[in-house]
């Protein structure tokens, strides 16, 4: 039988913390790797393995998140092969909210009318602590706007469910889909927290990142030595919705800011993040009762203020939408599905059509294969192989390689011929896609 500790080893814990409110000992610690995991003891009961977004042998009810949306979203309007079921597809953002936020402040509106309107009493969210980041207990509609930022570091659900007896009222938390997975597993085995917390709302995800992510981007932006405090989408409204920057504080409180443009592609490269991230076939946090990511469509790509797209699944939330409209406190607008769809396109892609060729690939190396959808499988062309076997090794290698050496600049140096590798690669897959499309054939 696959246990917690056969998911740790064989480095698919994203660190959502779930198993270790089925533990009465166990705690969650910081890994050589910076990701957070849980301490390996005895104390694990027999739920631990089931509430695990990445467990590779699921009870069938639960078996992956088709099952699942047919148990929280059952009545839903729609239903998308890509993306669920759902209700309605929105774009737009929060005027009060956005210029504050990471992206359009859909998020920040939702929390603060579910606060306002009195479906939930509390919102469990990551926001600063001790100059870091970290879940926390949030009820004040009126400090809203401290939990409206993207945080790019590792956080553990851990302490809601150890405190949860403690919290009166109702709760909404916030998450990327592997944590909203887990906590829908959480209340399929526990089925009195469906009443308690009644909401969640589902960040779009490019893939957890390690804390070497921040260590780096803090060492680009000019800090020597301690941090903190920092900011990963710092908005250009003069530029467009891509152009933001990183800064953070140095020990002596001074800031210091740097545009990411200027440490290359982050997200298609794979660097610093987490292994398991290429198991997950969740795009669009399908288990979500709102689900929220950037627009990477035209036009609103080019906005610099920043534009959401928005999935509502539940009932509750396509009426908290709809009412932000017709208040005019929400400046959103219907989207069509495929327009939707376009605008995640690369995730798609590679978390969706690629994955079967990943875990053919990862089969040869690595015992344990979380449970997926076969129903997404596809072949790939030998050209997009090709970069996601490059994506694996950069992934892997940029993770040992600051372990070994946490300096910048030796950093670059040692991963420079890969990225150039995959950077060629990539160039080549899409010519072989232009071509394709030309002479009529298939295309990814």
């Amino acid at each position: 039988m696959t246990t917690i500790k056969d998911i740790v080893r064989n480095d698919l814990c994203v660190g959502c913390g779930l198993c270790v409110s089925e533990s009465q000992t166990s705690t969650m610690e910081w890994n050589e790797y910076g990701f957070l995991t849980p301490k390996l003891d005895d104390s694990f009961n027999d739920t631990a393995i089931k509430v695990c977004p990445f467990n590779p042998n699921p009870d069938n009810a639960v078996r992956d998140e088709d099952k699942l949306a047919d148990i929280y979203f059952k009545g839903s309007t729609h239903k998308d092969e890509h993306i669920g079921r759902f209700e309605n597809t929105y774009v737009g953002y929060a005027d009060e909210y956005r210029e504050t936020s990471s992206s359009g402040g859909i998020a920040t509106y939702v929390f603060e009318q579910l606060l306002k309107q009195d479906i939930v009493q509390n919102i469990f969210v990551v926001k600063e602590l001790n100059g870091t980041y970290a879940y926390q207990w949030f009820k004040d509609a009126e400090q809203i706007k401290e939990i409206s930022k993207t945080r790019y570091i590792p956080v553990t659900l851990e302490k809601l469910f150890k405190e949860i007896d403690t919290i009166e009222g109702k709760i909404a938390v916030s998450g990327v889909a592997c944590f909203i997975k887990a906590i829908r597993l959480k209340q399929h085995y526990h089925p009195q927290l469906k009443g308690k917390i009644p909401f969640l709302v589902g960040i779009i995800c490019g893939g957890l990142k390690s804390s070497f992510f921040s260590d780096y981007l803090a060492q680009k932006s000019g800090i020597e030595g301690e941090y903190n405090k920092q900011q990963y989408r710092i908005k250009d409204f003069n530029s467009t919705a891509s152009d933001y920057s990183f800064g953070a504080f140095d020990k002596s409180k001074k800031f210091h800011q740097m545009k990411m443009r200027t440490v290359g592609d982050m997200w298609g490269t794979g660097l610093f993040k987490n292994n398991a991230c290429d198991f997950c076939d969740d795009v669009t946090t399908e288990l979500a009762d709102i689900s929220l990511g950037d627009a990477w469509l035209q036009p609103y790509n080019k906005d610099g203020a920043g534009t959401s797209v928005i999935v509502t699944r539940s009932k509750i939330a396509d009426k908290l939408i709809k009412e932000g409209i017709d208040n005019k406190s929400l400046s959103v607008e219907e989207l069509n599905l495929d327009r939707f769809k376009a605008s995640q396109e690369g995730s798609f892609k590679h978390r969706q059509k690629a994955t079967a060729y990943r875990i053919k690939k990862k089969r040869k190396t690595q015992q344990v294969i979380p449970q997926k959808r076969e129903r997404l499988f596809q072949s790939i062309p030998l050209e997009f192989k090709l970069v996601q076997n490059l994506r694996m090794q950069l992934r892997a290698k940029s993770l040992t390689s600051w372990k070994e050496n946490p300096n910048a600049l030796v950093f670059e140096n040692d991963i420079a011929p890969l990225k150039k590798e995959l950077r060629i690669k990539t160039i080549i897959y899409h010519y072989a896609q232009v071509i394709k499309g030309k002479l009529g054939m298939r295309k990814l």
